[in-house]
């Protein structure tokens, strides 16, 4: 079972109440309008405008989707790889086989998804990573939609395999679909990796020297020419979990500095003096020292990412044009992506994992039950913005890529339906 604090501390990460996840939803029913509307153009520019930052002989020049997709969602995954290294220290994936379970899993919901497009395309399999994709920020936002009416065990077991998948899908980016590697660029990652892990060795809870060292780990992993959000949670795991005092010593410290405080007091003189400011400053310096740093960055980046960053990705790219004149020309492109997401994600995930579990190689979650990884299993085939993203990898032509994206769209939403349906209506087995 997750432990009761453990808990809490997920649901205020996840559910920042419904909120959010309306927010998120109506930026993509927004998007949708806008982009088939007489803005479409304007929409469409408006996101491709180049924006570039130069750092000496170094350039870093994207599209203002790609600042958005590259940049603002690294804080988003930095937030999410800060949750997943916290439960598997202290939560529900701190032990091996807990922890291997959605691991299995999103292995599972990558290679069948794959197969069942490769097999419908055995001459033109380059598009098999579309339908591997799961994007963590809409799959989130469903359960967020939800709010309690989903077993907070399930919102873990999403949250892990969600973000297994996608680093699977940049790993797939990085060696099949990135026509150029800068490997020069890895000596640089490696020792910005070995200071942040430096910093954690010598218990360095300060968190501007690791944002600083993180951004320098992002400009250096987008210059090698993969995803830069891994960049997110690379340094989410060099995060210290340890505080630098513990809560019984912060008890009695503060006791001490309320006491001395009170013994400071002077009767009817409203303003503080020397010592009491003192007793306080203490208190705060105290204060500071006691918290977790990688629950303090995990709470901070809690409303930026809850009410900016996800609404503003899912406006930024969720402009599909509703055009069907492409889809028959690339029918069986269009069905491989679609039936991937639909019927290969969930087979994938229950699949895999129920013969892990019948071989004993992993132990499912006793708070979860079969119905729910089903239920999960459909709403992972939400692919939507990483899947789209890989299609402008994969494919030139426009036509295709306007009809892939179709897919995208209608498979996502026919996904999210039937994940949802389930988490609402079929009891626990």
């Amino acid at each position: 079972m997750i432990k009761p604090a453990i808990l809490t501390n997920f649901e205020k990460f996840i559910n920042k109440e419904a909120l959010s996840g309306i927010l998120l939803f109506v930026a993509t029913v927004l998007a949708v309008i806008v982009a088939n509307s007489s803005l479409g153009q304007d929409y469409y520019d408006l996101w491709h405008l180049p924006l570039g930052v130069n750092l000496g002989e170094m350039s870093v020049s994207m599209t203002l989707t790609y600042w958005i997709d590259d940049g603002l969602m690294a804080l988003f995954f930095l937030m999410v790889g800060l949750e997943i290294k916290r439960e598997m220290l202290v939560g529900e994936l701190s032990t091996v086989n807990k922890a291997t379970f959605p691991i299995i899993a999103a292995v599972g919901g990558m290679i069948i998804p794959a197969l069942i497009y490769v097999s419908l395309n055995p001459s033109n399999p380059l598009g098999f990573g579309i339908p591997m994709a799961t994007d963590i920020a809409f799959a989130l936002g469903i359960l967020m939609l939800l709010g309690n009416k989903v077993n907070p065990a399930l919102k873990v077991f999403l949250v892990a395999l969600a973000v297994v998948d996608d680093l699977g899908a940049i790993f797939v980016v990085a060696t099949v679909y990135t026509n150029e590697i800068h490997s020069e660029y890895f000596v640089h990652v490696i020792l910005i990796m070995a200071l942040l892990f430096s910093l954690n060795k010598l218990k360095v809870t300060a968190l501007t020297p690791y944002l600083l060292l993180g951004i320098a780990l992002w400009i250096y992993v987008h210059a090698i020419g993969i995803h830069a959000t891994i960049a997110g949670v690379l340094l989410a795991f060099t995060i210290p979990i340890k505080a630098k005092i513990d809560q019984k010593k912060f008890v009695k410290k503060t006791k001490k500095d309320i006491h001395k405080f009170e013994e400071n007091m002077e009767e009817d003189f409203p303003v503080l003096n020397d010592e009491q400011i003192h007793n306080l400053d203490h208190i705060a310096h105290n204060y500071e020292k006691v918290q977790n740093p990688l629950v303090r960055l995990e709470h901070g980046l809690h409303g930026l990412s809850a009410f900016f960053i996800m609404p503003l990705f899912a406006f930024s790219n969720a402009g599909v044009i509703i055009d069907f004149s492409t889809v028959s020309a690339n029918l069986m492109i269009v069905l491989g992506v679609v039936l991937g997401l639909i019927l290969g994600k969930p087979i994938g995930i229950v699949g895999l994992t129920y013969l892990a579990t019948k071989l004993k190689l992993v132990e499912k979650p006793d708070d979860i039950s079969w119905t729910e990884i089903i239920a999960v299993g459909f709403i992972a085939g939400i692919g939507f913005t990483m899947s789209i993203f890989i299609t402008h990898l994969a494919f030139i032509d426009e036509g295709i890529i306007a009809a892939v994206k179709l897919g995208v769209f209608v498979a996502s939403f026919i996904a999210a339906v039937i994940g949802v349906f389930l988490l609402l209506t079929i009891k626990k087995v």
